[in-house]
């Protein structure tokens, strides 16, 4: 049995500030570490392996190093099927850049994010990436108040992605927010085949790994 991934729409679902998962399909777990610690915008990291954390041991760890949780970035690993994933906490909010390096050499990668605590607010954000390529992105509020004006990216890919969401009765301005932010994360996970083990995430150990700089 799996857990889909709609289960990420709940408040506070993995972390006070929201959650950042990364999916790929073609590396292992900790060759995803290794790509996402090379995507951090400002400088060069690596990946360095921790042991085995719940999430909150994890933030304690980031918390006792860099003297601030939001002053590191670790991540736990894991796989769901075909798909790697890595589960960020610390300070991730606007610290990795675009999938489309993560994708290089034929890799699918998909990006779930939302940032829960932005004031803004930032909406939940969805990116999927095939092979150094952008295929489709969108808000996962699917409104205009950050410019949605249908999904972005590789032209049939998107309209693939495009007809799921109208098929789902996407956009619908009458609805509550968490609620399309649900069913959109559903679309989604129907549109790439994904799935997260919710348990295992909220309340297992995983691999863990904290990016240092290299």
């Amino acid at each position: 049995m799996t857990d889909g991934t709609t289960w990420l729409a709940a408040p506070r679902s993995i972390t006070f500030g929201g959650y950042h998962v990364v999916l790929a399909r073609g590396l292992t777990p900790e060759e995803l570490a290794d790509r996402l610690a090379e995507n951090v915008d400002d400088m060069r990291y690596v990946a360095v392996a921790v042991g085995e954390h719940t999430g909150s041991s994890l933030e304690e760890l980031l918390d006792d190093t860099f003297g601030d949780l939001y002053d590191g970035i670790g991540l736990r690993l894991g796989r769901a099927g075909d798909w790697a994933y890595a589960v960020a906490y610390g300070g991730w909010q606007g610290e990795f850049g675009s999938l489309e390096p993560v994708s290089r050499g034929g890799v699918h990668a998909c990006l779930l994010e939302y940032e829960e605590e932005n004031g803004k607010p930032v909406p939940p954000q969805f990116e999927y990436a095939h092979d150094g390529r952008l295929m489709s992105a969108c808000n996962l509020h699917l409104d205009a108040s950050w410019g949605y004006q249908g999904v972005a990216g590789d032209a049939a890919t998107a309209l693939r992605l495009q007809d799921l969401f109208t098929a789902a009765d996407l956009p619908d301005p009458g609805l509550d927010r968490r609620e399309v932010h649900h069913t959109a994360l559903g679309v989604v996970e129907q549109f790439l085949g994904l799935s997260l083990p919710k348990a295992l995430i909220v309340d297992g150990t995983l691999p863990a790994v904290v990016l240092e700089p290299a």
